[in-house]
């Protein structure tokens, strides 16, 4: 570390849930981006069973920020520290600790952040301040509000895929879904897209498109592009009323017949919105009912851009 000055930040919460559920959450990061607002994405680099280095994508003050990080998990402390190995300016160095207190029925999380910016510039200390907490604060009160229905919370996630097989260039298919600025013109349910990608492989996404029922609707969403890897993972910002979070991933498996185009989607269905789709149902039933109905609506939409996609592959001219 340079000579930089330190800066050190705390937050915290006191939730109504058992501290080895909080623990949980916090513990497996590939589940972040499903529960935490600012995470986009976070791959697993390597994990031996207490440390772990991920990759992760995230919101900060407007862009989205990305960097590798160094975890290690201490399950009977109830703490999970981490060190940023590779940051993005102004950062220079980034660390910090997850800890879960119990509390009888209850537990305190405690995040800490210690960091140094480059040159300790004002303006650029006061902006990664702003962040951190922002960051912090959103995370901490995604907690407070997941604790206040974790015995309801496998109702609350779903998960599901959509697959087609057929035979043609993969790269084809992958642009496809790459180039959404020209889903307009190619898909019958999308009305207008606009996409952005300041940083190469990141796309940031706005989309009006129709419902079964011909309503319009609009989402948004953050992208990240794995061209050599035939992946594209995404979180919507912006999500239907039914959903406090969604996120998917599409991705093709060539083998020796063909190739298998996947859609996968993970929701975290908004309890309180259920109701206008349940009626008078009302708990298990009426979040399975909401539930059926996020999955054929998702499962429609993704079927026709699956569909249009391997199409797009088979009436594909490729000039050599």
């Amino acid at each position: 570390m340079s000579d930089a000055r330190v800066h050190r930040m705390v937050s915290e919460v006191t939730v109504a849930a058992p501290a080895g559920v909080l623990y949980g959450l916090i513990a497996d990061a590939t589940r972040w981006p499903l529960f935490f607002q600012p995470c986009v994405h976070v791959e697993q680099l390597d994990f031996d069973g207490s440390r772990e280095r991920l990759r992760m994508w995230a919101t900060a003050g407007g862009t989205i920020a990305s960097w590798v990080s160094r975890r290690e998990l201490d399950v009977g402390r109830r703490r999970v520290t981490f060190h940023q190995d590779l940051t993005e300016a102004p950062v220079e160095s980034m660390s910090g600790v997850w800890t879960v207190r119990p509390l009888g029925d209850r537990c305190r999380v405690v995040l800490e952040h210690t960091f140094t910016v480059i040159g300790d510039v004002p303006a650029d200390v006061a902006w990664v301040e702003r962040v951190t907490r922002a960051n912090s604060r959103a995370q901490l009160d995604r907690l407070a509000q997941l604790a206040a229905c974790w015995t309801r919370l496998d109702e609350l996630v779903l998960s599901f895929e959509d697959t087609v097989r057929f035979k043609g260039p993969a790269e084809v298919v992958f642009d496809f879904l790459y180039r959404a600025e020209d889903w307009p013109g190619r898909l019958p349910h999308v009305r207008a897209l606009d996409l952005v990608e300041d940083t190469a492989g990141v796309q940031v996404m706005a989309m009006d498109s129709l419902g079964a029922d011909g309503g319009a609707h609009r989402t948004e969403s953050v992208r990240i592009c794995f061209p050599a890897a035939g992946r594209l993972v995404y979180k919507q910002t912006l999500t239907s009323p039914l959903l406090a979070a969604h996120t998917g991933e599409w991705s093709l498996t060539p083998d020796e017949r063909g190739v298998t185009l996947t859609a996968r989607h993970d929701v975290l269905l908004r309890e309180d919105a259920a109701a206008t789709v349940a009626g008078a149902a009302g708990g298990q039933a009426g979040l399975a009912a909401a539930g059926r109905h996020v999955r054929d609506e998702l499962g429609r939409d993704c079927l026709l851009v699956l569909q249009h996609a391997v199409r797009h592959a088979a009436g594909a001219v490729r000039v050599l």
